[in-house]
């Protein structure tokens, strides 16, 4: 699998999306868009694919979904990519049109040059990633970046998916309480009037 000239763009702009350079979010741009590349697929400016993500939750490694979140126009504000907890750099991404899916996954043959980087080291001992020196962070940036695709990631067969879109909710209405805009599945009604959750004392 050959990069396309314009990946290295979409690279630095991804990082710089996500504020700091890491090995996470550019395997994530990487990942991201070899899944494009198997599926045939353009990057969703809309909502035409979707994409779940492995990573889970509290970890160091998160920022592997930045960069694929950059590279698949998949976005959490346009609720077209989810968590799935199982703290591993793993992404499906589903072409909803034509039924289709693909997982692509890490391979960590890198992670021993990784862990013993000057950049995971300072990470380790808790030093902001901004706080470490820009050419400690390209190095990983550059390693994970350079290597060779088969190095870095397993892209899976392509498999049917069916996907159900759930339903788009357009309707809003002001809470009464705090007067602040309130899509309506989390509206509640209290005395006849619309509350958020906040304002209404209901626990949910």
């Amino acid at each position: 699998m050959s990069e396309i000239p314009n990946d290295r763009k979409i690279l630095e702009d991804a990082l710089a999306f996500h504020g700091h350079n890491c090995w996470a979010s550019t395997m994530g741009v990487r990942m991201g868009l070899a899944a494009l590349r198997a599926l045939g697929v353009e990057r969703s400016g809309a909502k035409s694919l979707h994409a779940i993500v492995e990573i889970g939750d509290h970890h160091g490694a998160m920022c592997f979904g930045d960069g694929v979140q950059f590279a698949t126009g998949c976005t959490f504000g346009k609720g077209n990519i989810e968590k799935n907890d199982k703290g591993k750099l793993g992404v499906t991404l589903i072409d909803k049109a034509g039924g289709r899916a693909v997982r692509v996954s890490y391979k960590p043959t890198l992670q021993p040059r990784i862990k013993d980087s000057a950049f995971m080291k300072k990470r380790a001992a808790g030093v902001p990633p901004t706080q470490i020196l820009l050419e400690e962070q390209r190095e990983l940036v550059n390693l994970v970046w350079d290597a060779p695709p088969e190095q870095v990631m397993d892209v899976g067969p392509v498999k049917e998916m069916a996907w159900s879109e759930p339903e788009e909710v357009v309707r809003f209405a002001v809470c009464s309480g705090c007067g602040e805009l309130v899509a309506e599945p989390y509206l509640r009604v209290v005395g006849g009037e619309p509350r958020c959750r906040d304002c209404s004392g209901y626990a949910v």
